[in-house]
């Protein structure tokens, strides 16, 4: 015979391993299903077909700047940023130009500046927080016509090629 007690319920091996997979599980999907509702992402958008109408008018708009031949150089140091722009149409005179930076996933840090002319074909602008890292721009005329866009990664010592002559 087998004198051997019986342990109680709470004591038994078997029915721990069997339980900690689901309780393991039902600890994660808590965990991740807080983490969803509290958190925002950036990169969602709400109106899909609202981004996909744009589309067809920024391909227009980096068109008419391969059409005019733009081609910039920036030269980014502390938060001051210079700009040279030249066209294969001759001198460019805009009286100001317009810097989008955007962050690729912070979308608090995304900028705009306005670029003022200095002089034959030079604009500088200031900016309103240091950048570091990486970042997508465009540069747009007052009117909206043209579009010269890129990516890249800040502080940078070399200059910044963008147009016809980064392609």
């Amino acid at each position: 015979m087998n004198d051997e007690a019986v342990k109680p319920w709470y004591r038994q091996p078997w029915l721990w391993f069997l339980l900690a997979f689901p309780l393991a599980s039902i600890t994660w999907c808590t965990i991740a299903i807080t983490v969803a509702m509290n958190t925002d992402n950036d990169m969602v958008t709400d109106d899909y077909s609202k981004q996909g109408r744009g589309i067809n008018m920024q391909i227009a708009r980096d068109q008419k700047a391969k059409d005019l031949g733009l081609q910039g150089e920036f030269a980014f140091s502390d938060r001051e940023v210079r700009l040279s722009l030249t066209s294969d149409a001759g001198q460019v005179t805009y009286p100001y130009l317009i810097l989008n930076l955007f962050h690729p996933t912070i979308a608090d840090k995304d900028q705009t500046v306005q670029f003022t002319r200095t002089g034959e074909n030079t604009y500088r602008a200031t900016l309103n927080q240091d950048v570091s890292g990486r970042w997508y721009f465009d540069l747009r005329s007052p009117e909206n016509d043209w579009r010269l866009k890129g990516e890249t990664s800040l502080p940078s010592d070399d200059a910044i090629q963008v147009g016809n002559a980064s392609r």
